[in-house]
């Protein structure tokens, strides 16, 4: 599919941005909350029953992605060169995101009640049917300090939901069978987590947009936002019952599995940046030694890593480029990840068929096989319904989905059978075929 053509209207006049209400924001700093409240409730039932090992490991899956949390919120905001006391204590104490929430509410309140002087003008380009059209805005200081922290909640969001919620759904559903009981704790923070990681996963979509179109002006509509959100869930929710099935029977092998998986996609970028001979980008933060840019590059890896363990991260790291993302349209890429994802999880749940145990005798397995393997199968068709028709920047591919299925296709003819031309015969006039 080819860029949109066509003349292009004369850019818009520069206006002032409008400050929008912080619900994405607020909805973080909701799933923030309501994952350690829940948490904390079932850790409390643990110690009653005296599960110290079960105890141990919640704990540790909520404290941990909240260290990261602070850091990343920290980092962002570079609080540390700054005399700010009282936000810093609030971080010590694991409630930076809430002071955060509550200072982005009052800069969107205070904002638009007096006049203040623009920061800057940005220039966007918006696709309106068919036609690139320019925009300037005036940017002002509410806006901006509100982009900050917005910028910062969506890294937030990711890291709490594939360091933290993926991890603690995985084992409160492990724990939920081998008990074969439920309580109500124990499903609060296994929904909770589940948002929390679609959500994750969404936000991983809207930032690879938004770093592969940096020029451009991107809003989901509600159709694609539906369509990514079904993806996702889908994704995400049967590739964790696939982890934990195989290793509620294969508890020593499900290890070395989890660790191939995360180990792989942790040095492959390492790998081609060492092949690349680039040097290390000196962009990420300027006070930062090279053994600290190495460091926060590991960090970001291992997010990276933990990402695709579960669901495919949308974007692709380039740790020679400036942005550290690989900006070009693989699809290659991403069928070659699905299909082995789709296989591994495959040779996985019929491990467990064959060899589960009687821990899964009042359940029908072979139709929970085919329920696992055809929700995994659904939420690759809704992946190929959102990049084939509700991507926001579609237009712009140079091939599509159904490009890279024919192309496929085509591939597997037989070779050696050419297709016959003939020219219209018309006396007196010599004929060519180019």
């Amino acid at each position: 599919m080819d860029g949109p053509s066509g003349g292009c209207p004369p850019p818009a006049t520069a206006a002032p941005a409008r400050a929008k209400l912080p619900l994405g924001i607020v909805f973080s700093t909701a799933l923030f909350c309501g994952e350690g409240a829940a948490a904390a409730v079932l850790c409390r039932s643990y110690g009653h029953s005296d599960d110290r090992f079960w105890l141990a490991l919640t704990v540790f899956f909520v404290l941990c992605p909240s260290v990261l949390v602070q850091l990343t919120l920290i980092f962002v905001h570079r609080d540390l060169s700054r005399d700010r006391p009282l936000v810093l204590l609030m971080h010590l104490l694991q409630l930076g995101p809430i002071i955060r929430c509550v200072e982005a509410l009052v800069v969107y309140c205070w904002s638009g009640k007096e006049e203040e002087p623009y920061v800057t003008i940005t220039r966007k380009r918006r696709l309106r049917k068919g036609y690139e059209v320019e925009m300037e805005q005036e940017v002002g200081h509410s806006v901006r300090r509100l982009a900050t922290h917005r910028n910062a909640f969506k890294r937030m969001a990711v890291i709490q939901a594939f360091l933290g919620s993926t991890p603690q759904l995985t084992l409160q559903l492990y724990i939920s069978i081998l008990e074969k009981y439920v309580p109500v704790a124990r499903a609060v923070l296994m929904g909770i987590c589940l948002v929390s990681v679609t959500y994750g996963a969404l936000v991983c979509n809207v930032l690879a947009i938004q770093v592969k179109y940096d020029d451009y002006k991107v809003q989901l509509r509600p159709l694609a936002f539906l369509c990514i959100v079904l993806w996702r869930s889908l994704e995400i929710s049967t590739r964790v019952a696939v982890l934990v099935l195989f290793s509620t029977v294969f508890k020593h092998w499900i290890i070395p599995i989890a660790l191939a998986n995360l180990l792989v996609v942790f040095f492959l970028p390492w790998v081609q940046f060492w092949r690349s001979g680039s040097h290390l980008p000196d962009n990420i933060e300027k006070n930062f030694s090279r053994v600290g840019t190495v460091v926060v590059l590991c960090a970001f890896t291992l997010l990276y890593a933990s990402i695709n363990m579960f669901c495919w991260s949308a974007v692709q790291l380039k740790l020679a480029d400036r942005d550290l993302i690989d900006k070009s349209q693989n699809w290659g890429r991403l069928a070659v990840y699905y299909v082995a994802r789709l296989v591994e999880n495959t040779a996985l749940v019929i491990l467990w068929y064959f060899f589960k145990t009687d821990v899964y005798e009042n359940i029908c397995t072979p139709l929970l096989v085919v329920q696992l393997l055809l929700g995994y199968c659904l939420g690759i068709y809704f992946m190929l319904l959102f990049f084939q028709y509700l991507h926001p920047c579609r237009q712009l591919f140079h091939h599509n989905v159904a490009d890279f299925l024919h192309c496929v296709c085509c591939r597997r003819r037989p070779p050696g059978t050419p297709l016959c031309l003939q020219a219209p015969y018309e006396p007196g006039v010599r004929h060519s075929i180019v």
